[in-house]
């Protein structure tokens, strides 16, 4: 089934087509320091990727997205609330119209300009198919983007690249990354248990939610903006505002590693 970002094909509409989206562990939500728990137990992540595991980036017409191979352990994630070690597969992005919005999830009322997702799946499970249909199948570490005068000037690697997937569809190599460079410095996180943030919003994601966010320019934010969400051949549609909006946290618990 189509879907979106639109009021005809958007988050309130998903439901219609994949009724696990009205589930009881959906994501992104709100995280607010009344409700979050400090967890002693938890333990720092640690992320070793290598560099020559990246492959591509691509314009899929809802978001940029960088590719890599995860035939075997190349990079992984481990630690934190995790027990084993995860994948990493994709990387990509959600943002707004503007710089004060675009990010999924929101913390303590504020909505960042932008939040980059980094999906790993647990290979205890026999391939990606099969682990996205277990509750502790997929590791995601997001991170927030906020602009500012100070911006990494990591992103710019992955922005010098927009030119070339301008349009939905169009797809890029994109070799010699390590992710691992977008990272802030402070490795403080919150974690709960919830769902992809897309259809089908299946409910296997252990979130990792990272405190800091990381400095963007608004000309960077405006880089993102500047993608089409359709074909080539088709007019140019500003790919925008392609997050959901909070779900209800029901009776999860939000854990604090600080």
């Amino acid at each position: 089934y189509p879907w979106g970002y639109d009021s005809d094909n958007g988050p309130d509409q998903w439901h219609k087509n994949y009724p696990i989206a009205k589930g009881r562990h959906q994501s992104p939500i709100e995280i607010n320091n009344k409700d979050v728990h400090y967890d002693r137990s938890l333990l720092p992540w640690f992320a070793s990727y290598d560099p020559g595991a990246a492959k591509t980036i691509l314009n899929n017409g809802k978001t940029c997205r960088v590719v890599f191979d995860d035939s075997f352990d190349r990079s992984v994630l481990r630690g934190g609330p995790l027990t084993g070690v995860y994948r990493l597969r994709q990387l990509h992005f959600h943002w707004g119209s503007s710089d004060d919005h675009g990010s999924e999830h929101v913390v303590n009322g504020v909505r960042y300009a932008g939040e980059l997702h980094l999906l790993h799946w647990n290979p205890k499970y026999s391939n990606y198919l099969d682990a996205v249909r277990r509750t502790d199948g997929i590791a995601v570490l997001a991170i927030f983007l906020q602009v500012g005068e100070t911006p990494k000037p990591e992103m710019k690697r992955i922005l010098q690249e927009i030119n070339a997937i301008k349009t939905k569809g169009k797809e890029a190599p994109f070799t010699n990354f390590d992710p691992s460079i977008l990272f802030p410095k402070s490795h403080d996180y919150w974690t709960y248990h919830g769902s992809f943030t897309t259809p089908p919003c299946e409910e296997c994601i252990t979130w990792i939610v990272l405190r800091e966010p990381i400095i963007v320019s608004s000309d960077q934010m405006a880089k993102l903006r500047s993608l089409s969400k359709n074909a080539e051949n088709e007019p140019v549609l500003p790919l925008v505002d392609n997050w959901r909006p909070t779900q209800p946290r029901y009776f999860r618990m939000v854990s604090a590693s600080f």
